[in-house]
C-alpha cells in the first residue's frame, strides 16, 4: 500500500486525533483535518487527498452534502461515519455517492476494508470514466472524418479511398491529427456554402 492521501473531517478534535492515529499506524497519511463541512470542502479542493473520510453531522454542511459535491466534482472517493444508521441515512448515503456508511465507532478492523475497498473501487470508476471519454472522443473523430470524406468525394469526385488518402497525406504534411484535418474541410466547406 501506498501512502495514501487523506482528509479527516469531524466536529470533534479528540475523535480526529484518535482516527489519525489509527489511520497513521496502518500506513495512511493525514494531509488535512477539519471541523466543519465547508472547510473540509475547500481544503479537499487544494490538497486532493486519495480519501475523504467525513462525520455525516459536521457542521456547516453536513457530510453527506460535502460528499455529494466531491463526487460530482471527481475530487475522491468519501467514506461516511455515523453515530448510528437508518433507512434514510442509507438512501442519503446512496444519494451522495458515497463509498462506505461506518458506524461510530471504528476500529481498524472495520475501517481498512471500507478505505481499501473505497481506493479500489474509485480507482476503477475513474479508469472506466476515462475509457468512456476516450470512446466518445474516438466516435466523434470517425463521424466527423466520414462527414469530410464525403464532402470531398462529392466537392471533388473522389472516391471514399481517394478522399481518406488525400486527408491522410495532409494530416502528415501539415503535421496535425486527421480530426483537424477532417474538422478543417467541414470548416472550409461550410463557409463556401
Amino acid at each position: 500500500m501506498a501512502e495514501q492521501r487523506i482528509v479527516l473531517v469531524d466536529s470533534d478534535p479528540n475523535w480526529r486525533k484518535s482516527l489519525k492515529s489509527m489511520l497513521t499506524k496502518l500506513g495512511y497519511w493525514v494531509v488535512g483535518e477539519s471541523g466543519d463541512g465547508l472547510n473540509a470542502l475547500k481544503m479537499v479542493r487544494s490538497r486532493q487527498p486519495d480519501l475523504v473520510i467525513i462525520d455525516a453531522g459536521v457542521s456547516g454542511m453536513d457530510g453527506f452534502e460535502v460528499a455529494k459535491i466531491i463526487h460530482e466534482d471527481k475530487l475522491a472517493p468519501v467514506i461516511v461515519l455515523a453515530s448510528a444508521h437508518s433507512q434514510a441515512m442509507i438512501e442519503k448515503a446512496k444519494e451522495a455517492r458515497v463509498s462506505a456508511l461506518l458506524t461510530k465507532p471504528v476500529d481498524e478492523t472495520g475501517i481498512l476494508p471500507a478505505i481499501e475497498l473505497a481506493l479500489a473501487n474509485y480507482g476503477e470508476i475513474v479508469k472506466l470514466e476515462n475509457k468512456v471519454k476516450e470512446l466518445k472522443e474516438i466516435l466523434e473523430t470517425r463521424k466527423l472524418l466520414e462527414r469530410a470524406k464525403g464532402i470531398l468525394m462529392e466537392t471533388m469526385g473522389l472516391t471514399e479511398a481517394e478522399a481518406f488518402r488525400r486527408m491522410q497525406k495532409q494530416s502528415m504534411d501539415k503535421r496535425i491529427s486527421m480530426r483537424q484535418v477532417a474538422e478543417a474541410v467541414i470548416l472550409a466547406h461550410n463557409l463556401k456554402g
